[in-house]
């Protein structure tokens, strides 16, 4: 597969280790995954070594891909804060942009007007069931307080 944006190639030229790393880099951590098994099969101090170098570069928990995919969002990003040459298009998309930030902030705003108001009724509901059940309680207590214990109603 050929990427969308094109790649720049180090001044200086990359020895084999180098290689193969952008070369696992590209197939994805299982690949990186996949090596470390056969160092252990192979040959075990191969392999703790691969796994000392994934842990230490961060390979293991980390994406591979990282740095492609961060310079693919800038290259994105450069893309769509530029200048199409267009003075009327640049407006009306500065224009639409703003428009799209202010509405959002406003959406995010009355989402948490939302979240509030729900969990003020859910304390209010909890306040009353709270008074409800110290309710009953003080009238079951105040029921079976006013007879005197072992004797009978008459």
């Amino acid at each position: 597969m050929t990427p969308a944006y094109p790649q720049t190639t180090p001044d200086t030229p990359m020895g084999w280790f180098s290689r193969a790393e952008a070369w696992l880099d590209a197939k994805g951590k299982g690949a990186w995954i996949a090596c470390m098994v056969l160092g252990f099969v192979f040959f075990w101090p191969v392999g703790l070594a691969i796994l000392a170098y994934m842990i230490w570069s961060k390979k293991m928990f980390g994406s591979c891909r990282k740095s492609r995919r961060m310079g693919r969002h800038a290259q994105m990003r450069a893309y769509m804060s530029g200048s199409s040459g267009n003075s009327a298009f640049d407006a009306y998309k500065a224009d639409t942009l703003e428009r799209l930030e202010r509405e959002q902030s406003e959406f995010e705003d009355f989402l948490q007007r939302l979240r509030e108001a729900k969990d003020k009724a859910e304390f209010d509901q909890f306040m009353n069931d709270r008074a409800r059940a110290a309710a009953e309680s003080d009238s079951d207590a105040g029921d079976s307080g006013s007879e005197p214990r072992g004797q009978a109603p008459a």
